[in-house]
């Protein structure tokens, strides 16, 4: 059996209760992600942090979420040690971001003819994706959808509303999280 390594600073402790995410000075597209006392460097939403955070306007939602599993490439990446609960990404998923279909802002299995966020995508962006239970009970139409933590562009370009970071960072911050665990964005 092999074993896996962690590294010690992450090695003798369990999930933390919260991370904190905030937006830079002077940059409302870029942050910080906060988890104790490390700082991880990540891009926002184009529209910034938002309180009232509406479909399609490129905000990062304002509020305490709960973080509820790990989707991840195992055809690119070996399973990344986490607390969360963990499901490989297949050819057919994808996340339904019209509002007025039944299953808005839910994982979905479609072919591949029909529209929606597919999360098995040639770019690296989706390689690992937290989802975050924003606008999820009750989900609301157009208030809202897709909402993740992933792999950040190389320029750390804006992201559509989600919470990006480096590879690294994702991670090592994987270590960390779990199922208790809450975002706090704003």
């Amino acid at each position: 059996m092999q074993k896996r390594h962690v590294s010690k600073a992450y090695a003798r402790f369990g999930p933390v209760r919260a991370i904190t995410v905030k937006a830079a000075a002077g940059n409302p597209n870029r942050g910080w992600l906060m988890v104790g006392d490390r700082a991880i460097p990540v891009a926002l939403g184009r529209g910034g942090i938002r309180a009232n955070k509406r479909e399609g306007d490129g905000g990062t939602p304002r509020g305490v979420f709960r973080l509820r599993r790990l989707w991840w490439r195992a055809d690119r990446h070996p399973r990344p040690r986490t607390f969360l609960p963990v499901r490989a990404i297949r050819e057919d998923d994808a996340w339904c971001e019209d509002p007025a279909d039944r299953h808005y802002n839910q994982s979905v299995r479609i072919g591949r003819e029909h529209p929606g966020d597919r999360l098995k995508r040639t770019d690296h962006l989706y390689d690992f994706i937290v989802e975050i239970d924003h606008n999820t009970r009750p989900r609301v139409a157009g208030r809202g959808s897709a909402v993740f933590l992933h792999l950040a562009r190389t320029n750390f370009a804006p992201t559509a509303g989600c919470v990006s970071m480096t590879r690294s960072a994702m991670v090592r911050l994987l270590h960390r999280l779990g199922p208790r665990t809450r975002i706090v964005i704003g």
